[in-house]
Order: C-alpha cells, then sequence, then structure tokens
C-alpha cells in the first residue's frame, strides 16, 4: 500500500513538471508581439547594462579566484601533512600559474607523495615547524628548540655534532668574557 502510495506521488510530480514545461514550451511558440513585457523599455535598458557590466567585471574576477583557489590545493595539502619540502611545492604551484597549470598535477602528486629519500637524508619526514617534528628528537639531541638551551647548551650541541673545540674556542671565551660582566653588573 505504501509503495503504491509513493508511486503515484512521484508520477503526480512529473506530471506537474511536465505541464509546467509544455505551458513554458507554449509561451515560446507565440509570436514576439504577443509577449507581454514585463519591464518598461527603460528598466529593460538599465538590467541589460546592469548585466553586461556585471559579465565584464565581476565573472572574470570570480573565476580567477576559483582558479586561484584551485590552483593553491596542493599547497594546502601538503601544508595540512607537514610536508618537509612544502615551500618547494608552494614555488611549484605559484610556478604553475605563470605556465598555465602545467606543472600543476606534478605539485599535486608531489603534495600527496612520501617524502622517502628527504626521510634517508635528514632522518625525518615532517616539516620542521611541525608539532611531530619537535617531538622526534635527532640522535643525541635534546628536544627542546635551540632558543630555549643558553648559548653554552648551543656551544656543546656544536660540539656533539661534531664541529671542531678549536673553532669554538674563540666563541667559548667570548661567552665566558660576558658572563663575567654580567654577573659583575648584577653584583652592583
Amino acid at each position: 500500500m505504501m509503495a503504491r502510495q509513493t508511486i503515484g506521488t512521484t508520477s503526480t510530480a512529473h506530471r506537474s513538471a511536465l505541464r509546467v514545461l509544455l505551458g513554458l514550451l507554449a509561451l515560446l511558440s507565440l509570436p514576439s508581439d504577443a509577449h507581454a513585457s514585463l519591464l518598461s523599455p527603460e528598466a529593460e535598458d538599465k538590467l541589460a547594462t546592469f548585466l553586461a557590466l556585471f559579465v565584464i567585471f565581476v565573472v572574470p574576477v570570480g573565476l580567477i579566484v576559483l582558479f586561484w583557489m584551485v590552483h593553491i590545493l596542493p599547497e594546502k595539502i601538503a601544508h595540512k601533512r607537514h610536508h618537509p619540502q612544502f615551500e618547494a611545492i608552494r614555488t611549484l604551484c605559484l610556478l604553475s600559474l605563470v605556465f598555465g597549470g602545467l606543472l600543476w598535477p606534478i605539485a599535486w602528486l608531489w603534495a600527496y607523495s612520501k617524502p622517502v629519500m628527504y626521510k634517508m637524508a635528514y632522518g625525518t619526514d615532517k616539516h620542521p615547524d611541525s608539532e611531530e617534528f619537535k617531538k622526534e628528537a635527532w640522535p643525541g639531541e635534546s628536544p627542546e628548540p635551540a632558543e630555549a638551551l643558553g648559548l653554552s647548551g648551543r656551544l656543546a650541541r656544536l660540539e656533539q655534532r661534531g664541529v671542531r673545540s678549536a673553532d669554538l674556542s674563540t666563541l667559548r671565551a667570548d661567552l665566558d668574557a660576558l658572563e663575567a660582566r654580567l654577573d659583575a653588573k648584577e653584583m652592583r
């Protein structure tokens, strides 16, 4: 019983749509003198001028904005996925705008790729600004950023990385002299 009611209402909707379509076709088949004008000729001219200006100025701006928004999608995807080569993907998207979109598929594929060789070279596959990168400390390093460490801590990290201590000795002497001056000023 329920299926019959659904079918009946569907056929009624189709019938009413068919009636509207036939009415429009009948209206269009009338001669042009028989059409009743909805607007005065002056209003029609103003409407036509407005539509022309809209099509000339607003539509191209909208299409350019839409083209831009679609073109930066690989950049947004790379940023969301914390891709370590995010800046390069951004540059490729901008270059693709210059070259008419020819490079855009490459940027799209690059944004979705997993940087295997990058991980082999740098030990991580995340962008340095991402939270995941900050959680993954380099071997032998503290997870704090260099700004959180003092200058002495930064020098110690440089020594751990294999920088010669002879190169760092002048820096360490300057640091000791500055710390002595600071202690002397605090004593006063």
